[in-house]
């Protein structure tokens, strides 16, 4: 006669509502395992999560065993890492798992004696149900009084612990061990799908972190190459490390040492550097945190922080807190946030044992790092103490290409200099030597010409026979070549004593229109062989002049000299005395003009120069008598311009001679300077 099985669910019900010990249901042994089987076979096929999978077989099995806990551990049969979940009755809900903190060896002690379904259990299986039994204390509620486990084998090797608790004495009875017995097979194959679906997942988590690995080294490569500015650069490198390592906050830190000579302090001695923040990520469910810290000094000193001290204390290796452990040690930056992101990882950018700074990876939970994850940073940090390092050697390069540069600019535009300074030097030499040549042709000219008129005199005179006459004759030329360079020779002592004014002016008071009046009829003969007309303007009421006469006497003569020389025939000369008052200064103001060949701008320039004479102008003269009137004008104090204008239709030009006085004499002392005319030239 067949069997009647009874559903999972059905059965499952009726132990937990009638509580029926495995003593009453013996001779449904059979189909209990049955049941059992079915159910944990269906947890398995539905399941996606190892975790709720292992919860509801713990279940399960504590429901059909009517125990107060149930502990269900997955061995990998590779790896040997175990995944543990547990089931307690529902009367245990309420209570907290205990918060005793016990040693290992503490715990193996407080275990109660293990009673194992299978009597032919290896060491290496006892070993595993203890460790199971360990690492599931923390998560029960109450002691463990009796405890039956059984190992599960799939392949020849254990693969998981099936382990059934009483929280009370209690003695197990064969049918519960045959019981669990039945399924161990059963289980061991749901736990070999488990441990192969857990292996898979972790493959595929490996392989994506590989990608995300490879993707990020990508990413950096490229970024490394490209000719972005090194904090633009560092801002993108800790972003996408960040990201690709799922951290929940990224900082990157560069450190600027005060003491350059760092290397010789002290082995694990804190050198005197600042760090300052160059790069920063943060997750974006933080952003409302991180932003009440953006306000905090970006840079710090080391020796103000006991985790960054570590890099130099340790170093060559990553420094790694976890839940705040460094808060008790010393004071920490402010910039790291440590009460939000308890969990930090430092890792240190070096180059040739110098710490040039360190890249923070922060997490507001507790995160293992894995093994790849710290490699892949070191490759990093290798990677950024590169830049760093070339970044820093093309500043300085650059830096001294600029200084050499400005060196050489600066050098430049002082050869420039000198060469335009050494260009005019050659040019006013030229000038110099031009007027020296000229002066020398005039001065011979002046000293030749009466010499030669002398010497035909003399050679005249000693000529037997000579009449009365002509030796009169022959004497009044003697006499008159002799007065010339008698004068030639005053006036050139005149101007050696005006220009280095070895004598001060002796002043007297005159009628100023007396005396133009009176040299104006010296000059009456030379005006009428021209036909020169002369109009002469002078002030209503006579002024007082105080001034040197003799040199006031020469000024005027050598005005009037001139104007007679190169006025053209049949013209009007005009000589106009006026007085003026300016800016407090009495002044007395005597133009000459006369109609003639004009003077140019170059003219005017050096018109008042010794031996400078019109070009043109074939006059015979020394070329003394304007530079002689210069210099008499300011050895009075005053001032002397001239001025042409072109008459219109006309070839010829009014020129006009302006002479300003003061009308009183100067105080002394203001003679103890050169005096510099006002128009002078």
């Amino acid at each position: 006669m067949k069997k009647r099985l009874l559903s999972p669910q059905k059965y499952i019900n009726s132990v937990e509502q009638l509580h029926i010990s495995p003593a009453n249901v013996m001779p449904h042994q059979e189909e209990i395992a049955h049941v059992l089987a079915q159910r944990i076979n269906t947890t398995i096929a539905n399941g996606t999560v190892t975790s709720l999978i292992l919860s509801e077989i713990a279940q399960a099995l504590g429901s059909a065993f009517n125990i107060d806990c149930c502990l269900v551990t997955v061995v990998n049969d590779t790896s040997r890492e175990t995944i543990t979940a547990h089931w307690c009755h529902e009367q245990f809900l309420g209570l907290s798992p205990t918060q005793q903190i016990l040693s290992r060896e503490e715990l193996l002690f407080e275990l109660p004696v293990v009673q194992c379904a299978d009597k032919k259990l290896s060491l290496e299986d006892i070993s595993l149900i203890q460790q199971t039994l360990v690492s599931g204390w923390q998560d029960i509620p109450l002691q463990m009084k009796a405890v039956l486990a059984i190992t599960t084998q799939f392949g020849g090797h254990s693969n998981g612990v099936i382990s059934l608790i009483k929280f009370q004495s209690y003695e197990w009875q064969e049918s519960e061990i045959s019981l669990l017995q039945s399924i161990d097979s059963c289980c061991a194959i749901g736990f070999a799908q488990i441990a192969q679906s857990q292996m898979l997942a972790t493959q595929t988590k490996h392989l994506q972190k590989a990608n995300q690995h490879q993707s990020l080294i990508q990413k950096l490569t490229i970024l490394n190459r490209s000719n972005l500015e090194l904090n633009q650069m560092l801002q993108l490198v800790i972003t996408s490390t960040a990201e690709a390592l799922e951290a929940d906050r990224g900082l990157l830190l560069l450190l600027k040492y005060a003491d350059p000579l760092f290397r010789k302090l002290p082995k694990q001695q804190v050198p005197k550097v600042r760090a300052t923040l160059v790069g920063a990520w943060t997750k974006d469910t933080y952003t409302t945190v991180i932003g009440e810290l953006d306000n905090l000094e970006q840079s710090f000193w080391v020796s103000d922080c006991s985790l960054c001290q570590r890099l130099f204390t340790e170093p060559g290796k990553p420094i790694m807190t976890n839940n705040c452990e460094e808060k008790n040690t010393g004071k920490l930056a402010e910039l790291f946030a440590i009460d939000e992101f308890p969990n930090t990882l430092l890792m240190p950018l070096e180059s040739q044992g110098k710490v040039l700074g360190f890249v923070v990876l922060q997490q507001a939970a507790t995160r293992d790092w894995e093994t790849t994850d710290l490699n892949l940073i070191e490759m990093l940090c290798a990677q950024l103490s590169d830049a760093v390092i070339q970044s820093q050697t093309l500043r300085q390069v650059q830096t001294l290409v600029d200084e050499r540069t400005e060196q050489l600019k600066r050098s430049l535009e002082v050869q420039a200099k000198l060469y335009e300074r050494t260009r005019q030097y050659v040019e006013q030499l030229q000038q110099l030597n031009e007027l020296k040549d000229e002066f020398v042709s005039n001065i011979s000219d002046r000293l030749r010409y009466p010499l030669t008129n002398m010497l035909m005199s003399i050679r005249n005179l000693r000529l037997p026979g000579i009449s009365p006459e002509r030796q009169d004759r022959y004497l009044n030329i003697l006499e008159s070549e002799c007065t010339k360079e008698i004068n030639l020779i005053n006036d050139l002592l005149t101007l050696q004593k005006l220009e280095s004014h070895q004598e001060l002016p002796q002043f007297e008071s005159i009628d100023l229109n007396t005396k133009i009046q009176t040299l104006l009829t010296t000059f009456d003969q030379q005006l009428t062989d021209k036909a020169l007309s002369i109009s002469v303007k002078l002030p209503k009421k006579s002024l007082k002049l105080q001034t040197e006469v003799e040199s006031f006497d020469r000024i005027l003569q050598e005005l009037l000299t001139n104007v007679c020389k190169y006025s053209e025939h049949d013209t009007t000369v005009h000589l106009k005395v006026t007085h003026k008052v300016a800016e407090e200064l009495d002044q007395v103001i005597i133009k000459v003009t006369n109609t003639g060949r004009g003077i140019s701008e170059e003219e005017a320039a050096y018109i008042f120069d010794k031996f400078r004479r019109g070009k043109g102008r074939w006059i015979p003269g020394t070329g003394l008598g304007l530079a002689l009137v210069k210099s008499l004008v300011q050895h009075l104090n005053g001032a002397i311009a001239v001025e042409s204008i072109p008459i219109p239709n006309s070839q010829l030009s009014e020129i006009s001679f302006t002479l300003t006085l003061p009308l009183s004499s100067p105080p002394i002392n203001s003679y103890s300077k050169k005096v510099t005319p006002e128009n002078g030239n």
